[in-house]
């Protein structure tokens, strides 16, 4: 499995500019003494080193403070969120995540997250109850992972129930350190619906130069991974990335909707209250991305639930989506 697309750097850290040298101590041949008297220089010097000493020490600690607040503070914040992580989800974040209102889902529509379902053209693809079957792959380390869960969940709870899910993190050592987010592994989902079939491939912890293996993919599993996760689909040199997603064979995701780094030094509380907030920038890529993924799923289920599926945010990103062809081999 090939390691997960990573953006450019948004932004560099800023480099703290050194403070600027002193000025070069007036030599006893400046023109300013030519009377030879020296000592009222040698005053007005020590006087103006005196100046010089606290601007510089002054400069020092605005540095110094700027030091700690870029990198020293995101880092004991990002401790807390390690500290956090592997705990059953709370009902507070739990009940934000499923009680979206219709109000915020229509006006949030489409929201500020990528339209990267990409169309397959086949035919739907079922579990052996006949329920369209939602395929995740991913990756606890992967905080591209980390950021797409958030949506996915969202949009599976208009569907159906889960149990089990636990709090969890992207690696501390990877871009986007200790993003905030949930684990599938342990957990399980009910609908009468759709079936979800995840696999977490590896965890946020290093063994050597890689990261403990959690669980194996389904010879089914891996197969649509290998078959819808590169050409035509995604790009060659992107291929076999995570996260990947598939909605019942009607259109499939890889890579995540959503920029990771607003997710970076928050804690689930602080994600999951702004959920209902349409104005907030949570809420326009956290629940934009639930609205796509959940108009992709109502183009397999046949638009049911209908209470789900008629809203007019999602029929408007249906009507977007059922423009786009599947892509051809070469294109």
């Amino acid at each position: 499995m090939n390691s997960p697309r990573r953006p450019k750097d948004r932004n560099q850290a800023a480099v703290p500019r050194s403070a600027p040298r002193r000025g070069v101590p007036m030599s006893p041949s400046n023109p300013g003494s030519t009377n030879g008297r020296l000592r009222p220089q040698r005053a007005r010097q020590g006087h103006s080193g005196l100046i010089t000493a606290i601007v510089a020490g002054i400069i020092a600690v605005i540095i110094i403070a700027m030091i700690v607040v870029k990198f020293v503070l995101p880092f004991t914040r990002s401790s807390a969120t390690v500290s956090a992580a592997d705990q059953p989800v709370s009902p507070t974040v739990m009940q934000d995540l499923i009680s979206v209102s219709d109000a915020t889902e229509n006006q949030v529509g489409a929201g500020t997250a990528q339209n990267t379902l990409i169309p397959v053209g086949t035919d739907v693809l079922k579990d052996s109850n006949g329920h369209p079957l939602i395929v995740y792959v991913g990756a606890e380390y992967c905080p591209f992972c980390a950021a797409e869960r958030w949506g996915l969940i969202v949009a599976l709870s208009r569907f159906g129930k889960f149990s089990g899910l636990r709090t969890s993190h992207s690696a501390s050592d990877d871009v986007y350190p200790n993003t905030p987010t949930f684990t599938f592994v342990g957990s399980s989902y009910q609908s009468d619906y759709i079936d979800f079939s995840p696999v977490e491939l590896q965890s946020n912890q290093r063994v050597g130069n890689t990261y403990q293996t959690l669980q194996t993919p389904t010879p089914q599993q891996q197969q649509l991974l290998n078959t819808y996760d590169g050409p035509p689909y995604v790009a060659a040199q992107s291929a076999g990335s995570i996260p990947f997603i598939d909605l019942a064979n009607r259109y499939v995701i890889s890579g995540a909707q959503i920029d990771a780094g607003s997710l970076d030094n928050r804690t689930w509380e602080q994600i999951a209250a702004n959920l209902n907030d349409p104005n907030s920038a949570d809420a326009k890529a956290i629940v934009g991305e639930a609205n796509q993924i959940t108009a992709g799923i109502c183009q397999a289920t046949g638009d049911t639930p209908a209470n789900v599926c008629t809203q007019p945010a999602i029929k408007t990103i249906e009507s977007q989506l059922s423009s786009k062809p599947p892509p051809k081999a070469g294109q």
